[in-house]
């Protein structure tokens, strides 16, 4: 998968608020780093939702390396470079541990016999015949929830990223102190953001990622709110590629909202009008933009949808 930032929709409202919508993938263990940003609204691949198959495959074939093969000083931030020969020992070893986790994790789901890519079952073979582990320890695959973790440290991740605010993101990951791995991400997100052009939008006009021009004209705007949520969260699965079903994002765009997963409303938005200014000219993280998710009732407290429904 290998880095990559790239604007899916970028908008600007008569006020001059800009909210952009960027798909960035990066190496899984500056995940949390992000994370920390609370002025995003995000949605990211889950390991719990991708099969065990498809993660051993991408690790297997483009596993994450470091950028920078640091010495250990005290403090948050890496030394110098290891010398040429300690580096190749460093990286042996990351494949060596990548290799182990590989054979663990199937292990854990059944072993051999429950692989069912052919190709993916003679790389692992492979692999096997230099650390022999016990491939018959379960006979029921563990659920992949668990299974995935063991991969994450080799894993690249794919994030769904809206928001009005950057500035401070940027002052403190792209800077020399950062993570370099999350420096780089930082700066690739820059520079896609840094060359896109918001389009222009009126106060009741909305921004939409994933939906495609020509839906603008076949469904009306609550249908369209609700196949750009569902699109949204299929990031969870890595489905976005292909033929789209309309009808299933609709579905699961409704189940989403009943079971009160509500991350993925928040990419959604329309201008705050200068009416609505005059009260606030905030809705939830974003400035100058209502959010689709403040539009639904009890979105900040599922436990109240419980209620009603026990009444």
């Amino acid at each position: 998968m290998a880095y990559s930032a790239e604007v899916l929709l970028d908008s600007i409202s008569l006020n001059q608020d800009r909210l952009t919508t960027i798909e960035v993938t990066l190496p899984r263990i500056v995940l949390a780093e992000l994370n920390t940003h609370r002025v995003f609204s995000r949605n990211s691949a889950s390991s719990r939702a991708i099969p065990v198959e498809k993660q051993l495959n991408r690790i297997i074939e483009d596993p994450f390396m470091p950028i920078k093969w640091g010495k250990n000083i005290p403090g948050m931030q890496e030394g110098e470079e290891l010398s040429e020969v300690d580096e190749a020992l460093a990286e042996e070893n990351w494949l060596f541990m990548r290799d182990i986790a590989v054979l663990g994790a199937v292990a854990l789901s059944g072993g051999l016999n429950k692989i069912k890519d052919n190709v993916l079952k003679e790389k692992i073979v492979r692999m096997n015949s230099s650390y022999h582990p016990d491939f018959e320890t379960l006979s029921e695959p563990l659920h992949k929830s668990l299974v995935s973790r063991l991969l994450e440290p080799w894993m690249w991740q794919t994030v769904i990223i809206s928001s009005t605010e950057w500035n401070n993101f940027f002052a403190l990951r792209d800077h020399e102190n950062a993570q370099p791995e999350l420096q780089k991400a930082a700066q690739m997100m820059r520079q896609a953001i840094d060359s896109s052009i918001p389009r222009a939008l009126l106060d009741d006009e909305w921004h939409l990622p994933f939906v495609k021009n020509e839906e603008y004209e076949e469904f009306p705007i609550e249908t369209l709110r609700r196949l750009s949520v569902a699109r949204c969260a299929r990031v969870s699965y890595l489905t976005h590629d292909g033929v789209r079903d309309p009808q299933k994002d609709i579905d699961l765009h409704d189940q989403l909202r009943n079971n009160g997963h509500m991350s993925p409303f928040e990419h959604i938005a329309r201008p705050i009008t200068n009416i609505e200014r005059y009260k606030s000219n905030q809705s939830g993280n974003f400035t100058g933009w209502i959010q689709y998710r403040k539009m639904i009732n009890f979105e900040d407290d599922y436990s109240k949808i419980l209620e009603l429904e026990q009444e």
